[in-house]
């Protein structure tokens, strides 16, 4: 989501640096065409997406006996980044965009750092009827629903991984984010950056415990990655082609001069992608 950048400028210069910083490290999307307002007569709660108690939120679109596509925001975001392909749902599935626990309409107030945890907020999506689920997941949103596959190999049918992080040598803490991590500036900062910050800060060591899981992914997996992308480096593709050994098959398609926003400005990609996995199409 942007930044207000005139209410952080209300809470001091170093505040205000902090947070415009954190905008950028955190991935801040320049966001869709469509506008929030325009889906959001679209959302229903989640029960129990953010733990035991705590209400999830997301927002429906498309097909509901079709396919369900579950896409799972960066950080920071919130479902209504996802505002485009809600307003015109791709073909042959449901779309739900789901608010991650601590983003947007979802609980807790606090940071949810566990990539385990965020993926059973994916779970707590899947249909209760059994259906399928595609997963796509952007930049941080990447190895959550790599988590969730690899979690439930059974229930899911096909992966899009867009411009996500996973290797954890690639990930860098820069040193105004420990100063964000202040308990007096972290105060004062907005719940999405404060949250944000915590998960970037926590997701170099989660990413090396997920490293194992990755081989349990056995559905097909589309990777899109730009060149240009200066925020989740393009060398993170090789890692995941390394250790994605269980998927039935990884479709790789790397996009020159293209940077880390993909939703936004690659849309027929991201579309393509979609359908690729809807139907397994590994060739």
């Amino acid at each position: 989501m942007p930044l207000d950048r005139t209410r952080a400028l209300r809470r001091g210069p170093l505040v205000s640096a902090v947070a415009v910083m954190l905008a950028a490290v955190g991935c801040a999307p320049p966001g869709p065409q469509t506008s929030a307002d325009a889906v959001e007569l679209l959302r229903r709660p989640i029960p129990d997406a953010g733990g035991p108690g705590i209400a999830g939120s997301a927002l429906f679109a498309g097909d509901p006996q079709a396919l369900r596509l579950i896409l799972v925001h960066g950080t920071p975001g919130s479902a209504a980044g996802w505002a485009d392909y809600l307003a015109h749902p791709p073909a042959g599935v449901e779309v739900v965009a789901i608010d991650r626990p601590g983003f947007g309409h979802s609980g807790p107030d606090g940071a949810v750092v566990s990539l385990q945890a965020q993926a059973q907020a994916v779970a707590a999506a899947f249909p209760r009827d059994g259906r399928a689920v595609l997963l796509l997941g952007h930049s941080l949103g990447g190895p959550i629903v790599a988590r969730a596959a690899a979690d439930h190999p059974e229930r899911v049918a096909g992966v899009v991984l867009l411009a996500a992080s996973l290797d954890p040598a690639l990930e860098q803490v820069h040193p105004m984010q420990h100063v964000g991590a202040w308990r007096p500036v972290r105060a004062a900062l907005p719940r999405m950056l404060r949250n944000a910050n915590a998960e970037l800060l926590a997701l170099r060591a989660e990413l090396e415990a997920l490293a194992p899981r990755l081989a349990d992914i056995r559905a097909p997996v589309v990777i899109v990655h730009g060149t240009a992308d200066d925020l989740v480096p393009v060398a993170n593709v090789p890692y995941m082609q390394q250790r994605l050994t269980g998927a039935r098959c990884v479709v790789t398609r790397v996009l020159p001069e293209r940077n880390h926003f993909l939703p936004w400005n690659a849309p027929d990609v991201v579309r393509d992608a979609i359908d690729t996995a809807r139907r397994a199409d590994c060739s």
